[in-house]
């Protein structure tokens, strides 16, 4: 399967795992819960999914990677210890607790989190010595002779013997103890990813003409070449730092991270392209909807690669706005919550200035305890840290409840009135868009690539699922079929990410 149906099946065996009766006990008990084991190639995102199990459902996480480990440092060290028997005392070896194992009750010291997952990656890679304790691990759920604590579900990832010499066969003793779960390397499905996470623009373009580039693992004279999804993103996390430098990536920089020579080539090549039309074009001018007539006549007699280059670069653009706006819904949002808890609590309080503070102080609290269980992505840390500031830089003087309350939300309606200005200037760049694409290919392939680009970016599904854009409407009725229409309308319809009635009942 792909890997975003093995995340939904591991998310959904940690929850069963986890569900509870009403005394409290495990419906399925410890010694039914058999560990997943996911099997994929290398590089395909095998540790990411369980970061992202871990936060959408609130649980802790404990990661190891088994081949940085020796024996002694996954069962523990021997020490001696007495023990009498029938009267006589022996010496007995024991040993200390794992390292992995004190990782796990270190998390839950730490993060308050009772029961989380603990990951075990390249567990088929390890050593010969510590191959006994991987089975003992998966069969037993222990490591030496501690036991992973009740309430933390295992799971485990390998590669395929045809990626790693130093892989292990699995028993089918130890078979029979897991759910096993192969993974296939998709574009398809990364590329949903790759659009929600902003992997640069040129790679994803790339990517777009050579779909049959994204995973690649060949063996020759040389030895191994191989292209993994791991390459492309730590290349897209260079090239938009290198961008910000003003430094140019060449086919060895490149090669440094896509280790099959040809691809490296051809992907160094397309992105000097890249960066050409954007200057051609005047990219920037399209969106402001400055368009020079000679721009048209080159869209004319350019070639298919060309042009859904174009549709790549102009998609790009309109991102920006996209998460910029998705940001101030984001903070107007939470900033609501906080005040509307406030207004309420301030109606029966004396010194409603200092609640503010008290609230404010019991949000920090709370937001600082989830940034170190690692519930938030880095994205919604950065959000939550410039909601606090605006929280305190707006904090209200001594006054009655009224008058401190008026105080408070000043400042969020400034925020609200930006907000506003905001989804006006981005629904003003999205019909200038429309208005280039609709007069250089007309209802083509090239707007058919424009409008699936939009539905596959969440953030751009919240903004039109409450700033109603007619042509996307049309479009996605005249272009789109079948069940991937049905789920465009469903998002849109249902209108449920952000709402604008919270900014006017204050």
């Amino acid at each position: 399967m792909d890997i975003k149906k093995a995340k939904n099946e591991i998310k959904n065996t940690v929850r069963a795992y986890l569900l509870k009766d009403s005394s409290g006990n495990y419906k399925i008990p410890s010694n039914r819960q058999r560990p997943v084991l996911l099997i994929g190639p290398p590089g395909i995102g095998k540790t990411q999914i369980m970061e992202q199990i871990a936060r959408e459902l609130e649980i802790g996480l404990v990661a190891y990677t088994i081949t940085h480990h020796t024996r002694q440092s996954a069962v523990g060290l021997p020490f001696i210890k007495e023990e009498e028997f029938n009267g006589r005392k022996y010496s007995v070896t024991e040993y200390t607790m794992s390292e992995i194992i004190a990782s796990v009750y270190s998390k839950i010291r730490d993060s308050g989190l009772k029961e989380g997952i603990l990951f075990i990656d390249e567990i088929n890679c390890v050593s010969e010595t510590l191959a006994p304790t991987m089975l003992q691990f998966l069969q037993c759920k222990t490591f030496g002779n501690r036991k992973v604590p009740d309430g933390w579900i295992i799971a485990a990832a390998g590669n395929p013997p045809e990626y790693n010499k130093s892989v292990h066969e699995f028993d089918m003793v130890t078979l029979d103890r897991v759910r096993k779960i192969e993974v296939d390397a998709e574009y398809s499905v990364w590329r949903e990813y790759a659009r929600e996470n902003r992997i640069n623009a040129a790679i994803t373009s790339y990517l777009e003409l050579r779909p049959q580039s994204f995973y690649k693992a060949e063996a020759d004279v040389d030895g191994i070449q191989f292209v993994t999804a791991r390459g492309w993103e730590d290349l897209s996390c260079l090239l938009n730092v290198y961008e910000e430098l003003s430094i140019d990536v060449d086919e060895e920089i490149i090669y440094e991270f896509i280790q099959h020579r040809e691809t490296a080539k051809d992907v160094a090549a397309y992105i000097d392209l890249y960066k050409k039309y954007q200057d051609d074009y005047g990219i920037n001018s399209i969106l402001a909807g400055n368009v020079p007539s000679s721009v048209y006549e080159r869209i004319y007699r350019a070639s298919f690669d060309e042009r859904l280059s174009v549709v790549s670069l102009l998609t790009s653009g309109l991102a920006l706005y996209f998460d910029k706006t998705f940001l101030y819904h984001f903070i107007a949002d939470k900033w609501y919550g906080f005040l509307k808890k406030f207004k309420e609590e301030a109606e029966n309080c004396q010194e409603p200035a200092l609640l503010y503070e008290k609230l404010y102080k019991e949000y920090e609290a709370d937001t600082e305890a989830k940034k170190k269980a690692g519930f938030y992505t880095r994205q919604q840390e950065e959000c939550y840290s410039r909601l606090l500031e605006m929280l305190w830089e707006n904090r209200p003087d001594k006054g009655n409840a009224d008058g401190v309350f008026g105080q408070a939300k000043e400042g969020f309606g400034k925020w609200s009135a930006e907000l506003e200005g905001l989804e006006d200037k981005t629904g003003t760049v999205l019909e200038n868009v429309f208005d280039f694409i609709e007069a250089a290919f007309g209802n083509g392939q090239e707007m058919v690539v424009f409008i699936t680009g939009l539905t596959m970016d969440s953030k751009a599904v919240s903004y039109l699922s409450e700033n109603k854009c007619e042509r996307y409407l049309q479009y996605n009725e005249e272009l789109m079929a079948g069940t991937k229409k049905a789920q465009i309308l469903s998002m849109l319809e249902k209108d449920e990410i952000y709402g604008k009635e919270h900014i006017r009942e204050f």
